[in-house]
């Protein structure tokens, strides 16, 4: 069932509901995807869980028309979406820059959620960039859009990924809107410092699920309170890669939070 909330902003935020049990888990997908990027995870969890899949603002089927996309204003979607459905125990699942919006959603939600769990969001921390790594990162999106995307979705696969996922995924993150995708990308690529001052005023289990097509900082993540499990032989994408191995290390993870 496909429902709307309306933001702090009031732009319109679609999501999708299923299944029932606690605690409900809310998947947040990452930077120019959609909720569909989680359609292998909804119907096995919804068996076990209430199961929530949110098109974040400037994505999917939710609205637009805000001035600046920051983690705090797609943070304000996934409150409003868990406000809406009187959620008291969630867990929140982002994947990539979803996993910088979890963050932000659990500080408006005080008491409402048990657990975070980031996918492939963050291989350390502690690391900010400078303004001329976030240039010389963003020009080219600025120039051309679809190419730049396109070339950044090529690496985020392995030898062994299926080329028809990565060519559905290069076509459909290179069709986002562009003034949103830009900004969001801007904001998600220096939101290292706001990421680690959040984990630090939540008191809640934090686990990244990580593949191993880029190596993880075990040590730095698990500094900041993070915990790490990786999953070999997947790339960026493990939940639409390979999904029942992937579903398996989630459910596990969910299992072992408090």
């Amino acid at each position: 069932m496909t429902n709307v909330a309306a933001s702090a902003d009031g732009v319109p935020v679609r999501f999708h509901v299923d299944g029932s049990g606690l605690p409900a888990l809310v998947f947040v997908h990452g930077w120019s995807c959609d909720r569909t990027y989680w359609s292998r995870q909804v119907g096995t969890f919804a068996e076990r869980h209430r199961v929530v899949a949110v098109d974040l603002a400037g994505h999917g089927e939710s609205g637009s028309g805000r001035s600046a996309w920051t983690m705090p204003a797609f943070g304000d979607d996934v409150a409003a979406v868990v406000e809406s459905l009187q959620l008291d125990e969630a867990v929140l699942i982002g994947h990539s820059m979803g996993g910088d919006v979890v963050v932000e959603a659990a500080r408006k939600l005080p008491g409402r959620v048990t657990g975070l769990v980031w996918v492939d969001t963050y291989r350390t921390l502690g690391e900010s960039r400078t303004s001329d790594q976030l240039e010389a990162f963003i020009a080219p999106f600025r120039r051309d859009f679809v190419t730049a995307t396109r070339r950044l979705v090529h690496t985020f696969f392995v030898p062994s990924s299926d080329p028809d996922l990565v060519e559905w995924v290069a076509s459909d993150m290179s069709s986002a809107p562009v003034d949103v995708a830009v900004d969001a990308l801007e904001h998600a690529f220096t939101n290292d410092g706001a990421v680690v001052s959040g984990l630090r005023e939540l008191d809640l289990t934090v686990v990244a699920i990580n593949p191993d097509y880029r190596p993880t900082d075990v040590a730095a993540l698990g500094a900041h309170g993070v915990g790490t499990v990786i999953m070999p032989g997947v790339g960026h994408f493990p939940m639409m890669e390979d999904p029942d191995a992937f579903n398996r290390l989630l459910g596990r993870t969910i299992e072992g939070m408090p």
